[in-house]
């Protein structure tokens, strides 16, 4: 017999004679209960804290425009004050369309958000990209001027990938409609 093999059968057998089956099953049950408190220790979440730009890895993207002031990847960027998903820019889209291989939804909800260039109103589209699975990059959740359920056409929480040929959701753009006009 080798060596390894007298280690190995002296170590099991001495184990065999400290430990009983009660003694592993309290050791497999304090681990499982140990195992099931992992979730909720507090841990950074920080893919949950992103709101898009530089803490995404994302370069900024402008469109150039000085009336369209912003970068298009970034949570604060005007046109988004009523999103609610990923931003189709830091997908490989632009706030005007879908990343490749996407379609996007016939199907909106609409918004109206002040331009700091101009100081205006303007109707924003929120058209959701549709048909890969979602693009997990700069999450925003931006409810100015969200309605309940009951108008759902300005409720941000459905998935609006209904009107295209799969209903799995990617990101979601920003289309500007025209200018709102200004209340009496």
């Amino acid at each position: 017999m080798s060596p390894i093999d007298k280690l190995t059968e002296r170590f099991t057998r001495q184990v065999a004679r400290g430990t009983s089956r009660r003694s592993l099953l309290t050791m497999l049950g304090g681990a499982m209960t140990g195992a099931a408190i992992i979730p909720v220790l507090p841990v950074s979440r920080a893919q949950a804290q992103s709101h898009g730009g530089g803490d995404s890895g994302v370069p900024p993207q402008t469109t150039g425009n000085p009336q369209d002031p912003g970068d298009q990847t970034r949570c604060d960027y005007w046109r988004y004050c009523a999103i609610d998903g990923f931003i189709c820019a830091c997908c490989g889209g632009t706030a005007n369309s879908c990343p490749p291989g996407t379609e996007m939804s016939p199907i909106t909800w609409i918004g109206t958000c002040r331009n700091p260039a101009d100081n205006r109103s303007y109707i924003i589209s929120y058209n959701d990209c549709c048909g890969k699975s979602s693009c997990g990059r700069c999450l925003c959740n931006r409810n100015d001027g969200d309605r309940p359920m009951v108008r759902p056409q300005a409720n941000n929480d459905i998935n609006w990938c209904l009107g295209t040929g799969s209903s799995i959701y990617n990101c979601s753009t920003a289309v500007i409609l025209g200018v709102a006009t200004e209340g009496q």
